[in-house]
Protein backbone atom coordinates (compact mmCIF):
# COMPACT_ATOMS: atom_id res chain seq x y z
CA UNK A 1 0.00 0.00 0.00
CA UNK A 2 0.91 3.28 -1.08
CA UNK A 3 1.99 5.80 1.93
CA UNK A 4 0.26 8.99 0.88
CA UNK A 5 3.16 11.84 1.79
CA UNK A 6 3.76 15.80 0.73
CA UNK A 7 6.86 16.95 -0.50
CA UNK A 8 8.14 19.77 -1.04
CA UNK A 9 9.49 19.92 -4.37
CA UNK A 10 10.87 23.93 -5.79
CA UNK A 11 8.66 25.74 -3.45
CA UNK A 12 5.73 23.41 -4.78
CA UNK A 13 3.52 21.00 -2.51
CA UNK A 14 2.83 17.21 -4.15
CA UNK A 15 0.33 14.90 -2.96
CA UNK A 16 0.84 11.12 -2.89
CA UNK A 17 -1.43 9.51 -5.41
CA UNK A 18 -2.63 7.17 -2.03
CA UNK A 19 -4.34 10.80 -0.46
CA UNK A 20 -5.47 12.00 -3.75
CA UNK A 21 -7.67 8.75 -4.91
CA UNK A 22 -8.78 9.11 -1.31
CA UNK A 23 -10.01 12.76 -1.74
CA UNK A 24 -11.38 12.01 -5.03
CA UNK A 25 -13.23 9.24 -3.90
CA UNK A 26 -14.86 10.83 -0.49
CA UNK A 27 -15.49 14.46 -3.13
CA UNK A 28 -17.50 11.91 -5.19
CA UNK A 29 -19.11 9.88 -2.00
CA UNK A 30 -19.85 14.00 -0.92
CA UNK A 31 -21.90 14.33 -4.27
CA UNK A 32 -24.01 11.47 -4.81
CA UNK A 33 -25.29 11.82 -0.97
CA UNK A 34 -25.95 15.68 -1.48
CA UNK A 35 -27.75 14.79 -4.95
CA UNK A 36 -31.13 15.25 -4.84
CA UNK A 37 -33.93 12.42 -5.26
CA UNK A 38 -36.57 12.65 -7.03
CA UNK A 39 -38.96 10.35 -8.47
CA UNK A 40 -40.22 9.11 -12.04
CA UNK A 41 -43.61 10.26 -12.33
CA UNK A 42 -44.93 6.98 -13.96
CA UNK A 43 -43.59 4.40 -12.05
CA UNK A 44 -42.53 5.90 -8.44
CA UNK A 45 -38.85 4.87 -8.84
CA UNK A 46 -36.26 7.29 -8.07
CA UNK A 47 -34.49 8.92 -9.96
CA UNK A 48 -31.10 11.38 -9.68
CA UNK A 49 -32.14 13.97 -11.97
CA UNK A 50 -34.75 15.12 -13.78
CA UNK A 51 -32.58 16.38 -16.64
CA UNK A 52 -28.95 17.13 -18.06
CA UNK A 53 -28.27 20.41 -19.11
CA UNK A 54 -25.21 20.23 -22.06
CA UNK A 55 -23.34 22.83 -23.40
CA UNK A 56 -24.72 25.47 -25.50
CA UNK A 57 -27.99 25.27 -24.10
CA UNK A 58 -28.77 21.57 -25.32
CA UNK A 59 -30.88 19.98 -22.38
CA UNK A 60 -32.49 16.45 -22.13
CA UNK A 61 -35.18 15.35 -20.13
CA UNK A 62 -33.58 11.97 -18.07
CA UNK A 63 -35.26 9.02 -19.09
CA UNK A 64 -36.38 6.27 -15.40
CA UNK A 65 -34.60 3.00 -15.85
CA UNK A 66 -37.21 1.48 -14.91
CA UNK A 67 -40.43 1.76 -17.21
CA UNK A 68 -37.56 3.74 -19.85
CA UNK A 69 -40.28 7.20 -19.85
CA UNK A 70 -39.51 10.45 -19.44
CA UNK A 71 -38.47 10.86 -15.37
CA UNK A 72 -40.93 14.44 -15.13
CA UNK A 73 -42.60 15.00 -18.44
CA UNK A 74 -44.15 17.86 -16.72
CA UNK A 75 -40.79 20.20 -16.54
CA UNK A 76 -41.90 21.00 -19.74
CA UNK A 77 -45.22 21.52 -19.58
CA UNK A 78 -47.56 24.81 -19.03
CA UNK A 79 -48.27 25.35 -14.99
CA UNK A 80 -51.74 25.67 -16.39
CA UNK A 81 -51.90 22.15 -17.97
CA UNK A 82 -50.50 20.91 -14.77
CA UNK A 83 -52.91 22.56 -12.59
CA UNK A 84 -55.79 20.75 -14.48
CA UNK A 85 -53.97 17.52 -14.15
CA UNK A 86 -53.81 17.87 -10.77
CA UNK A 87 -57.87 18.80 -10.24
CA UNK A 88 -58.20 15.68 -12.32
CA UNK A 89 -56.36 13.64 -9.36
CA UNK A 90 -53.70 12.05 -11.63
CA UNK A 91 -51.31 10.57 -9.77
CA UNK A 92 -48.49 11.73 -12.22
CA UNK A 93 -49.26 15.74 -11.57
CA UNK A 94 -49.31 14.90 -8.15
CA UNK A 95 -46.09 13.36 -8.06
CA UNK A 96 -44.47 16.13 -9.81
CA UNK A 97 -45.76 18.92 -7.35
CA UNK A 98 -45.11 17.02 -3.98
CA UNK A 99 -41.95 15.08 -5.09
CA UNK A 100 -40.31 16.73 -7.77
CA UNK A 101 -41.18 20.48 -6.75
CA UNK A 102 -40.10 22.82 -4.05
CA UNK A 103 -43.22 24.25 -3.04
CA UNK A 104 -42.86 26.54 0.35
CA UNK A 105 -46.25 28.37 0.15
CA UNK A 106 -48.22 25.43 2.05
CA UNK A 107 -48.49 27.39 5.20
CA UNK A 108 -49.65 29.85 3.69
CA UNK A 109 -52.19 28.19 1.43
CA UNK A 110 -52.91 26.41 4.65
CA UNK A 111 -54.42 29.90 6.39
CA UNK A 112 -56.14 30.53 3.26
CA UNK A 113 -58.18 27.40 2.97
CA UNK A 114 -58.61 27.70 6.70
CA UNK A 115 -60.61 31.39 5.96
CA UNK A 116 -62.61 30.15 3.24
CA UNK A 117 -63.46 27.28 5.04
CA UNK A 118 -64.52 29.79 8.70
CA UNK A 119 -66.69 32.00 5.76
CA UNK A 120 -68.50 29.24 4.75
CA UNK A 121 -69.72 28.34 8.06
CA UNK A 122 -70.09 31.38 9.28
CA UNK A 123 -71.97 32.56 6.92
CA UNK A 124 -74.19 29.08 7.40
CA UNK A 125 -74.72 30.96 11.06
CA UNK A 126 -76.37 34.07 9.55
CA UNK A 127 -79.86 34.67 9.85
CA UNK A 128 -81.74 33.21 6.39
CA UNK A 129 -83.54 36.67 6.43
CA UNK A 130 -80.81 38.73 6.88
CA UNK A 131 -79.52 40.10 3.82
CA UNK A 132 -75.46 40.11 3.60
CA UNK A 133 -74.13 42.99 1.33
CA UNK A 134 -70.75 42.11 0.16
CA UNK A 135 -69.38 46.13 1.33
CA UNK A 136 -69.97 45.22 4.76
CA UNK A 137 -67.43 41.52 4.54
CA UNK A 138 -64.59 43.94 6.76
CA UNK A 139 -67.06 44.49 9.58
CA UNK A 140 -68.97 40.86 9.47
CA UNK A 141 -65.40 39.61 10.13
CA UNK A 142 -65.29 41.79 13.23
CA UNK A 143 -67.29 39.10 14.43
CA UNK A 144 -66.48 36.81 17.18
CA UNK A 145 -68.40 33.78 15.20
CA UNK A 146 -66.24 34.10 11.95
CA UNK A 147 -62.97 33.63 14.82
CA UNK A 148 -64.69 30.72 16.28
CA UNK A 149 -65.03 28.96 13.17
CA UNK A 150 -61.86 29.75 12.31
CA UNK A 151 -60.80 27.66 15.47
CA UNK A 152 -62.51 25.41 14.70
CA UNK A 153 -61.63 24.53 11.46
CA UNK A 154 -58.35 24.61 12.46
CA UNK A 155 -58.31 22.36 14.90
CA UNK A 156 -60.75 19.51 12.80
CA UNK A 157 -57.55 19.86 10.55
CA UNK A 158 -55.06 18.92 13.27
CA UNK A 159 -57.45 16.49 14.54
CA UNK A 160 -57.13 14.99 10.84
CA UNK A 161 -53.69 14.85 10.33
CA UNK A 162 -53.23 13.31 14.07
CA UNK A 163 -55.43 10.25 13.22
CA UNK A 164 -53.54 10.36 9.76
CA UNK A 165 -49.92 10.13 11.16
CA UNK A 166 -51.25 7.84 14.08
CA UNK A 167 -52.79 5.27 11.59
CA UNK A 168 -49.23 5.44 9.99
CA UNK A 169 -47.62 5.49 12.81
CA UNK A 170 -49.32 2.19 13.92
CA UNK A 171 -49.31 0.87 10.41
CA UNK A 172 -46.17 2.02 8.85
CA UNK A 173 -43.69 2.83 11.91
CA UNK A 174 -40.12 2.69 9.97
CA UNK A 175 -41.71 5.13 7.44
CA UNK A 176 -43.14 7.56 9.88
CA UNK A 177 -40.15 7.62 12.50
CA UNK A 178 -37.92 9.79 9.81
CA UNK A 179 -38.29 13.36 9.88
CA UNK A 180 -37.94 14.27 6.07
CA UNK A 181 -40.81 11.49 5.38
CA UNK A 182 -42.92 13.30 7.99
CA UNK A 183 -42.06 16.86 7.00
CA UNK A 184 -42.88 15.57 3.05
CA UNK A 185 -46.50 13.95 4.08
CA UNK A 186 -47.84 16.81 6.05
CA UNK A 187 -46.95 19.08 3.02
CA UNK A 188 -48.66 16.77 0.77
CA UNK A 189 -51.82 16.78 2.38
CA UNK A 190 -51.70 20.56 3.15
CA UNK A 191 -51.13 21.09 -0.50
CA UNK A 192 -54.18 18.55 -1.35
CA UNK A 193 -56.52 20.47 0.46
CA UNK A 194 -56.59 23.16 -1.79
CA UNK A 195 -60.17 22.35 -2.91
CA UNK A 196 -61.37 24.41 -0.09
CA UNK A 197 -60.89 27.24 -2.32
CA UNK A 198 -63.35 26.27 -4.52
CA UNK A 199 -65.69 28.34 -2.01
CA UNK A 200 -64.28 31.72 -3.46
CA UNK A 201 -66.54 31.40 -6.77
CA UNK A 202 -69.63 30.84 -4.41
CA UNK A 203 -68.48 33.97 -2.39
CA UNK A 204 -67.79 36.26 -5.26
CA UNK A 205 -71.10 35.64 -6.99
CA UNK A 206 -72.84 35.24 -3.86
CA UNK A 207 -73.72 31.45 -4.46
CA UNK A 208 -76.52 29.88 -2.95
CA UNK A 209 -74.57 27.20 -0.24
CA UNK A 210 -76.28 24.17 -0.95
CA UNK A 211 -75.62 21.25 0.89
CA UNK A 212 -74.92 19.35 -2.26
CA UNK A 213 -72.65 21.87 -3.12
CA UNK A 214 -70.68 21.64 0.54
CA UNK A 215 -70.29 17.27 0.10
CA UNK A 216 -68.88 17.98 -3.62
CA UNK A 217 -66.16 19.79 -1.94
CA UNK A 218 -65.37 17.67 0.85
CA UNK A 219 -65.70 14.85 -1.32
CA UNK A 220 -63.06 16.13 -3.48
CA UNK A 221 -60.47 16.98 -0.78
CA UNK A 222 -61.32 13.80 0.41
CA UNK A 223 -60.17 12.38 -2.70
CA UNK A 224 -56.86 14.98 -3.22
CA UNK A 225 -55.65 13.80 -0.07
CA UNK A 226 -56.46 9.94 -0.41
CA UNK A 227 -54.43 10.77 -3.89
CA UNK A 228 -51.40 12.42 -1.97
CA UNK A 229 -51.09 9.81 0.74
CA UNK A 230 -50.77 7.38 -2.10
CA UNK A 231 -48.28 9.33 -3.91
CA UNK A 232 -46.44 9.95 -0.79
CA UNK A 233 -46.03 6.27 0.48
CA UNK A 234 -45.92 4.85 -2.88
CA UNK A 235 -49.00 2.11 -1.77
CA UNK A 236 -52.56 1.47 -2.80
CA UNK A 237 -55.19 3.23 -3.20
CA UNK A 238 -56.99 0.81 -0.62
CA UNK A 239 -54.24 2.10 2.18
CA UNK A 240 -54.63 5.32 1.25
CA UNK A 241 -57.84 5.48 1.72
CA UNK A 242 -58.06 3.48 5.03
CA UNK A 243 -55.58 6.78 6.12
CA UNK A 244 -57.99 9.22 5.23
CA UNK A 245 -60.67 7.55 6.27
CA UNK A 246 -59.09 6.90 9.79
CA UNK A 247 -57.87 10.87 9.78
CA UNK A 248 -61.49 11.87 8.65
CA UNK A 249 -63.48 9.33 11.20
CA UNK A 250 -61.31 11.45 14.11
CA UNK A 251 -61.63 15.02 12.63
CA UNK A 252 -66.09 14.40 12.60
CA UNK A 253 -65.32 12.78 16.49
CA UNK A 254 -63.66 15.95 17.55
CA UNK A 255 -66.77 18.37 15.67
CA UNK A 256 -69.28 16.50 17.74
CA UNK A 257 -66.71 16.73 20.92
CA UNK A 258 -66.98 20.48 19.94
CA UNK A 259 -70.60 20.52 19.18
CA UNK A 260 -71.89 19.08 22.66
CA UNK A 261 -69.55 21.14 24.55
CA UNK A 262 -71.24 24.35 22.80
CA UNK A 263 -74.87 22.88 23.40
CA UNK A 264 -74.29 22.17 27.18
CA UNK A 265 -72.90 25.87 27.44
Amino acid sequence: VTRATARSWGGRRTVGPGLALSFLKANRLSQVMAAPSYRCVECGEEAPELHRDYSHGIIKITICKSCQKPVDKYIEYDPVIILIDAILCKVQAYRHIILNTKINIHWKLCIFCLLCEAYLRWSQLQDSQRTIDPTDIIRYAKEWDFYQMFGLASLELAAFLSGAFLFLWLTKDEFIQKKSNRNTLLIALILSGYGKLLVIPAVIWEHDYSPLYINLIKFFVLASNAQAVRVVLNSTRRFALSVIIVGWMVEQFTACIFQQLKLSA
